[in-house]
């Protein structure tokens, strides 16, 4: 898949972005706030997780958890903080 992986998954999330403004009826200015907040939120995501993949990079990593293995438990601790902005509400 190499480079066009990051190209799927940002169509997908642009793709469902308009879904959720569509299923909520939101009106034109709604839509721009939401759209607005999703992309800063998006951005604020790659910018955390590309520093800390920088980091781990440095890190002595054990060689069982390097790569992959280590990119999903930092994607899960990374979901998990920003849970938190939901107070908690699943």
């Amino acid at each position: 898949l190499g480079v066009y992986l990051p190209l799927i998954t940002t169509n997908c999330a642009v793709l469902g972005l308009a879904i959720l403004n569509i299923q909520n009826e939101f009106n034109l200015m709604e839509t721009i706030v939401n759209s607005l907040g999703a992309a800063i939120g998006f951005t604020l995501a790659i910018v955390l997780f590309a520093g800390i993949r920088e980091r781990l990079e440095l890190a002595d990593v054990p060689e069982s958890l390097k790569g992959f293995p280590i990119a999903l438990i930092t994607a899960g601790l990374m979901s998990i903080a920003f849970l938190g902005f939901s107070s908690l509400s699943i």
